[in-house]
């Protein structure tokens, strides 16, 4: 049983984060800007944000949606993004590719690559980064799950994200959810990519389908809306409406008004 200074620390704490959280500043600080057309929100700093794919191969559309929002917070003061990765899921799975980042409009040069040796010294370094005032965000891709990483350690990266203003972003996969202190919790999956100009049938520009499974503190600023489908452009995130989405599916899988002809090459000189 806990003696009792303890119990009266433990108290006083509770307190101080029960008071921190019914501020109404910090529900009001969530949203920059307001909703436009069902579009995706432009989100502040200084929230823990889970993000969750099923599979590991869908790893890259969190990525791209962590890295979306992590360049909307770059600024001169915040030139400085953290990217955490354990050392032996780096040399299986690899890490960001840099000119693939740059055709997005994020400057690799911002992107700070960090390996840690265990899951303790990942989560010691997610919340010494995000304490530097130079860092925009942190973004932890976990690809293994980890007792470490429970609701108090997440307590402990979601309060130092709101005092600092950084936001963090723990990429993860797999349909468990445990209990955590994330501000935001997301689920990622691909969706039909866009169409090409001229060639319907070919793969276009990448597609995700993001929906927010937790997230009370921008409910109202985005109109209760819980699902989006996302692509990411060099200027930031493009959002696509349900009705266009059946329209590319409808258009994409539509028949050729008459049969083409095979002799497309015809009167064209052979070439070995």
């Amino acid at each position: 049983m806990p003696a009792p200074d303890q119990q009266q620390r433990l108290a006083a704490l509770r307190e101080t984060i029960a008071d921190i959280e019914r501020k109404p500043a910090l529900a009001e600080a969530r949203v920059l800007a307001e909703q436009q057309d069902g579009a995706f929100p432009v989100l502040a700093g200084g929230m823990l944000q889970e993000m969750f794919t099923d599979e590991r191969r869908n790893g890259g559309a969190l990525l791209g949606f962590a890295l979306a929002q992590a360049k909307g917070l770059l600024t001169s003061q915040r030139p400085a993004v953290i990217y955490l990765q354990l050392a032996d899921e780096a040399q299986k799975l690899g890490m960001p590719y840099g000119p693939g980042l740059l055709s997005f409009g994020f400057d690799p040069d911002a992107l700070v690559l960090v390996r840690a040796a265990n899951m303790g010294d990942l989560l010691w370094a997610a919340e010494e980064a995000i304490a530097c005032r130079a860092v925009a965000a942190v973004v932890a891709d976990l690809g293994s799950h980890s007792k470490l990483l429970d609701f108090t350690a997440s307590r402990r990266l979601s309060l130092r994200s709101a005092a600092t203003g950084g936001s963090i972003f723990l990429l993860r996969y797999g349909q468990g959810r445990a209990a955590s202190a994330a501000h935001l919790r997301w689920r990622l999956s691909p969706a039909q990519s866009t169409r090409r100009r001229h060639d319907a049938k070919a793969p276009g520009p990448l597609r995700w389908r993001a929906e927010l499974e937790k997230g009370a503190l921008i409910k109202n600023a985005i109109k209760n809306q819980t699902e989006f489908l996302l692509g990411w452009t060099e200027n930031g995130f493009a959002t696509f409406t349900a009705q266009r989405r059946h329209a590319d599916r409808r258009i994409g899988s539509a028949t050729l008004p008459r049969a083409v002809p095979a002799q497309l090459a015809d009167g064209l000189p052979q070439t070995a």
